[in-house]
């Protein structure tokens, strides 16, 4: 009898281990979706839709984008699903990661909301997805119309959904696994720079611009014809040297807050964009000082701002710059 109390306590102490390890992987496993998204992404950018359909802004956005979806595939498998991305869909995440050295490459997105699981996957299975099951969880594998499967959706929970590249899906439930192992909130890549932007922000981006040649190399893309004075010009040549550009807009009721900052470590090339960029305000106000003399207050108050790191500007676009800005867009439209 005395020899079976050992035994039975050495199970004990290895259930209770089992459990615990249960239970440390359990927590281990993130919900964020930043922590999904890989440390090596060029670009990242966040959106809390929630935020912005609760806005005055966000009511106008959806009016518009009302229309988008009435008609075609995209507008039954929203019906098959029950899915209303305006109501159903409170914050997404885009992440893009560089595949050599080619500036295109693996896309992924995330989308917190509420989703019917069921629904929106018998919809993905009717247009030729098929369930793929893996050790950090299943996916489904899109057909491609070339007869390819690059695309995978995955249906994480009624409140978590990933799509992108299979290669980036399927990493990114690897990282959910793994508490964020090797993701944007391990501190690496551009997680080193989300003291940059205010997370809390209705919508923020990070660029890392040492990712894409091309805006360190090139500066044909630019159009300059328009600047006479040679500021985007300026503009151009200074960003060869920028690292690093955070953008974030915020809405309070009908306006919104908007800021960009290039981080770039050489004091001259911070100096030209310094001078550049209140160069161009000066150009804006005098061109719309005759057509629209009410806008000129809005770009005085555009602020210009360098620091040894970068160069910020930032401002508020009110209603009425807003409106008439989707009025000319329109007009162009025709």
């Amino acid at each position: 009898m005395n020899a079976r109390r050992p035994a039975s306590r050495i199970a004990l102490v290895l259930a209770l281990t089992a459990l615990a390890a249960a239970d440390a992987f359990a927590v281990r496993r993130t919900e964020d979706p930043l922590g999904l998204v890989p440390a090596d992404a060029a670009t990242v950018a966040v959106l809390h839709w929630n935020e912005l359909r609760a806005s005055p802004l966000g009511a106008q956005v959806f009016a518009q984008m009302d229309g988008v979806s009435t008609d075609g595939d995209a507008a039954r498998f929203l019906r098959e699903t029950g899915l209303t991305p305006s109501q159903d869909i409170d914050t997404v995440v885009l992440a893009m990661s560089r595949r050599g050295g080619d500036e295109t490459g693996d896309a992924l997105v995330v989308f917190e909301g509420r989703f019917d699981l069921v629904r929106i996957g018998t919809a993905l299975t009717s247009r030729g997805a098929t369930l793929q099951k893996g050790a950090a969880g299943a996916y489904y594998r899109l057909a491609s119309e070339r007869g390819g499967n690059d695309g995978a959706v995955a249906l994480v929970n009624g409140g978590l959904m990933i799509a992108g590249s299979e290669t980036a899906v399927a990493a990114a439930l690897g990282r959910r696994e793994s508490g964020g192992d090797g993701g944007l909130l391990s501190g690496q890549g551009l997680g080193k720079s989300l003291g940059r932007v205010d997370r809390d922000a209705s919508a923020w981006a990070l660029v890392d611009l040492t990712r894409f040649p091309s805006t360190q190399h090139h500066t044909a893309h630019v159009d300059v014809t328009y600047d006479e004075d040679g500021q985007a010009r300026a503009i151009a040549g200074a960003m060869k040297s920028v690292s690093l550009l955070a953008l974030q807009a915020t809405v309070h009721g009908d306006a919104v807050d908007v800021s960009a900052t290039g981080l770039t470590a050489d004091s001259e090339s911070r100096q030209l964009l310094e001078d550049s960029l209140k160069g161009v305000l000066a150009i804006w106000r005098m061109a719309i000082q005759e057509k629209s003399p009410e806008l000129v207050p809005v770009l005085r108050a555009f602020r210009v701002e360098s620091d040894a790191d970068g160069v910020s500007i930032s401002g508020t676009l009110p209603a009425s710059f807003l409106k008439s800005l989707s009025a000319h867009r329109q007009a162009s439209a025709r």
